[in-house]
């Protein structure tokens, strides 16, 4: 019995062994490629921040602006872009987002149309029949300008034709390996500031040839910029969430071995004991 024990111990301990080895490693190169990519969204977030706030600012600021893309409208139809990670094992940064994402609009029932950023983004819409416009797999890690003016370009020529009447953009804010947020940021119509159209600074701004005309030119490079930015955070965020779920992954197996290696020595101290008292018995038996 302590002998079939013990082979069925040590089989566990080699299958652990074998998985903290995957879970060692994925947590190395989780740290390695997660000091580049928390650079790259700490040095963006400034620009990133000032960017949506002088969307904003320039919505409230601006004295006989009429744009579109300032005009409150009623929702009948809804567009999210949600960014999501490309693989698993990353702790809860993927189920964070997507159902933050999936529990938005249940209070009024009006079905978001998607554009969805990562391959588990895509993967969790479609599977629950949600209608994607754009997918867009394995982009966060190298993320191109070009591929972000096209998802603003698809997002905002929706909302002039009204497709769309509201746009949300869904990421996860990187504060640290331990933390990270997920943020609905509303993208379209713009909401200026409460009580900024009172400011006594909002005629100082002139606009050449309209504020229409300028305000209509620059929105998709502002939403360009905004989805770069935001991609930037949530790989920052998935890199972070793996390393965090690696390295407890890793230190519960070894845990998990050591518990075992101790039954080990337990049983095959049993074995052993079990050995001497049939040796003692046969040598008193004579």
């Amino acid at each position: 019995m302590a002998s079939g024990n013990m082979k069925e111990i040590k089989r566990r301990v080699k299958s652990v062994e074998s998985t903290m080895q995957i879970t060692k490693a994925m947590e190395l190169v989780a740290s390695s490629k997660l000091r580049r990519a928390k650079t790259r969204a700490e040095d963006a977030r400034p620009f990133f921040d000032e960017l949506y706030a002088i969307m904003c600012r320039t919505a409230g600021l601006t004295k006989g602006l009429d744009t579109v893309y300032a005009a409150k409208r009623e929702i009948k139809n809804r567009l999210y872009i949600v960014i999501a990670g490309d693989r698993g094992l990353a702790g809860g940064y993927n189920s964070n987002i997507l159902k933050l994402a999936d529990g938005r609009w249940t209070d009024d029932g009006i079905k978001p149309k998607i554009i969805a950023i990562g391959k588990k983004s895509v993967e969790f819409f479609s599977k629950r029949g949600y209608e994607l416009i754009g997918e867009y797999p394995g982009l966060s890690e190298y993320i191109k300008v070009a591929d972000a003016a096209d998802i603003a370009q698809t997002a905002t020529d929706m909302f002039l034709k009204h497709e769309a009447d509201e746009i949300v953009l869904f990421f996860t804010q990187f504060v640290s390996p331990l933390v990270q947020n997920p943020i609905a940021m509303p993208v379209l119509p713009i909401i200026a500031p409460v009580g900024s159209l009172d400011k006594p600074n909002s005629s100082q701004v002139t606009y050449d040839p309209s504020p229409d005309a300028v305000f209509g030119r620059i929105i998709p490079r502002m939403i360009t910029s905004l989805i770069v930015c935001a991609v930037n955070e949530s790989y920052a965020s998935e890199l972070g969430a793996r390393r965090t779920a690696m390295e407890n992954a890793t230190d519960n197996a070894q845990e998990m071995i050591d518990t075992l290696s101790l039954a080990y020595n337990r049983a095959r101290q049993e074995k052993i004991t079990n050995e001497l008292n049939e040796i003692v018995s046969g040598a008193n038996a004579l």
